[in-house]
Parts: structure tokens; C-alpha cells; sequence
């Protein structure tokens, strides 16, 4: 081995050590908050590409992943309480968390504009068959929930039209519509291309009643994240190489083998969701993490029209700290 490297050019045997990976011992360890229920589901994908794919190992970072017991807020009370130092967490909980007091700041985009169709029983043919029948729905002050209930307005449901039961998460928000204790509950993909497949109604989705806003971002404190700021920086350019491969057509197969493992989903209905998902007109997935500003006021907006937010809404600075996609050449 080692007369063969002798025999390499010297660029090419600088360029062999730059791309050997780091030892364990080498590695910088940064521990990330995932929720148990968003693991099983389509929005774990880029974190889980730049995991397989090694890109978090590139950038010099040892990955740990913990899962959150508990809902949205608890994403943040995991940064605040040591646990871990990054996390995933939908953005109105982010938002509501900052409100509150605390310090956790955006500092790149997982998902925009989610679709979650509203998946009904069979029987269930339109939205006038939803009256004083129980909806499961997710957190209520989560964009999911408020979002599905400005659909089911525009179609002639209001609030006290429906009965609700709040379910946290898509598994047990399935489960809950198989058992038939539920006659409607918001499902994301592939989740609804799966039941619709298997004779369940979509009666229809959450973008027809709700403009395009910033659903789920990689969280930091704002404190911690101003003291590690090369650490931030690596996490962001892995988390772009993963956009990147997902955007690839190259790697499509490998995708494609992700979005099954997470979701126990069909092929089909694997490549279903990701031609949903790259449709450039949908603008699900960002391109590199980057923060689209216009978006995340829309999920203020969404949040102050569904009474979690009183005026004058905050702005959107107040929830972003840039300087680390600006720091990674992603803005």
C-alpha cells in the first residue's frame, strides 16, 4: 500500500489524503433532536441521506441522533435542558418557543410547503359527510392542524362543524382511520398515496386553502450557535450536499431506498412522493437549506390568522439567523 502511494503523483496523493475520511477520534460530536413520529416519516429524508451518504462525516462531525419524547415544544426544551445541540422542529413551534422566552433560532430549512391531504373513510364522498363526525387531527397549534382546518372552512366545515381528536404523528394518525375511530385525519406523503391506493378518499389537500410557508427547520440557540459557529457551518454544508443528492437524478434508486426504509412505503409509492416533492411548481424541498423569507412570514401569518399570534405579528429576523447558510455558500 504504501509503495503504492509513493508511486502517485504529488497532486494526486494530496488529493487521496483530503478525501480519506476523518478518524473516529477526529470527528466533532454534534447531537441532533429528532421526534420518534417525524422519523418514521418522509421528513427525516435529507438528514438521513447526509448520514448514509457520509456526509456529516465529511464535514468532521461525529452525528448522534436522539429522539424527543413528547411534542413540538419538546424539540426546543432539548436544546435548552443540554440533551442536544441542533434539532429538527416544525416552524410554529420554533416560533411560539421564541415567543416564550426562548433563544432557538431557524438556522436552515428542512422542508417548505408541506402537502397533507385530508384522507377520509370510503363512505365519506364529500366534506358535508364530515359534519359532527370525528376528524383526528395533529397538534393544535401546529401549521398541519391549522392549515387542514382553513380547508375544511372553505368547503363548508367550520370549527364546531366536526368533532375533533388531536393524534400526534402520521402512524398513529393512520392507525386511527383503519380502526374507523376516526372517519378523516391529514396524512402527508406517502401516507395518503398509500390509503388512496387502498380505496380511502382524499377529499383534498392542505395547499389548495393554505399559500406556501416554511413547515420544519434545523433549530439552534442562538447562544450556543454564536460560540460554535464552525460547528453550525459543517452541519449546513452537509445538510445542502444532501439536497443536492436528493436533486440528483443519478441518485434517484438510492432515494428511492430511503423513502422506503423510513416509511415502509412501496416502491411506487416512493416515487410517487418524490416526483411530487421535485416538482419545481410545489417548491416542497428547498434547494441547499436556504430560508425562504417571504415563505417563513407566511407561517407567521398562517399561525396569527389561526389565533396562536396576536398583531402586530413578529418579524421574521426575530426566528432566523442566516450568518450560517451565508458562511456555507448556500446564501
Amino acid at each position: 500500500m504504501l509503495s503504492a502511494m509513493r508511486a502517485l503523483p504529488a497532486a494526486l496523493l494530496l488529493a487521496a489524503i483530503l478525501a480519506a475520511p476523518a478518524s473516529r477520534a477526529d470527528l466533532l460530536v454534534l447531537r441532533y433532536g429528532q421526534s420518534f413520529s417525524a422519523e418514521q416519516t418522509i421528513y427525516a429524508l435529507p438528514v438521513h441521506i447526509a448520514q448514509r451518504q457520509g456526509f456529516f462525516t465529511r464535514e468532521g462531525l461525529e452525528f448522534r441522533q436522539f429522539f424527543i419524547p413528547g411534542g413540538g415544544d419538546k424539540m426546543i426544551d432539548a436544546l435548552h435542558d443540554d440533551t442536544v445541540e441542533l434539532t429538527h422542529v416544525a416552524t410554529a413551534f420554533l416560533i411560539e418557543s421564541a415567543l416564550k422566552g426562548s433563544d432557538a433560532v431557524a438556522i436552515a430549512t428542512e422542508f417548505n410547503n408541506p402537502i397533507y391531504s385530508l384522507v377520509a373513510k370510503p363512505e365519506i364522498r364529500a366534506y358535508a359527510d364530515l359534519k359532527d363526525r370525528l376528524v383526528g387531527l395533529a397538534d393544535e397549534a401546529g401549521t398541519i392542524t391549522l392549515s387542514i382546518r382553513r380547508l375544511l372552512a372553505a368547503n363548508g366545515l367550520a370549527g364546531d362543524g366536526y368533532r375533533v381528536r388531536v393524534i400526534s404523528g402520521t402512524p398513529a394518525r393512520v392507525g386511527c382511520l383503519k380502526r374507523g375511530d376516526c372517519v378523516a385525519v391529514p396524512l402527508g406523503q406517502p401516507q395518503d398515496i398509500t390509503a388512496a391506493r387502498e380505496g380511502y378518499r382524499i377529499l383534498g389537500r392542505s395547499d389548495e386553502a393554505t399559500p406556501a410557508y416554511v413547515y420544519t427547520v434545523t433549530a439552534a440557540r442562538r447562544s450556543w450557535a454564536a460560540a460554535h459557529p464552525d460547528l453550525v457551518t459543517r452541519y449546513v454544508r452537509a445538510l445542502a450536499s444532501a439536497f443536492a443528492f436528493i436533486r440528483d437524478e443519478s441518485n434517484l434508486a438510492s432515494v428511492i431506498g430511503v423513502v422506503m426504509d423510513d416509511t415502509r412505503c412501496s416502491d411506487a409509492d416512493a416515487r410517487d412522493t418524490l416526483r411530487l416533492y421535485l416538482n419545481p411548481e410545489r417548491n416542497v424541498l428547498p434547494t441547499r437549506g436556504e430560508i425562504d423569507r417571504d415563505a417563513f412570514a407566511r407561517t407567521i401569518a398562517l399561525m396569527g390568522d389561526g389565533g396562536q399570534l396576536t398583531p402586530p405579528l413578529p418579524p421574521v429576523e426575530l426566528f432566523v439567523d442566516a450568518q450560517y447558510l451565508r458562511a456555507a455558500g448556500v446564501e
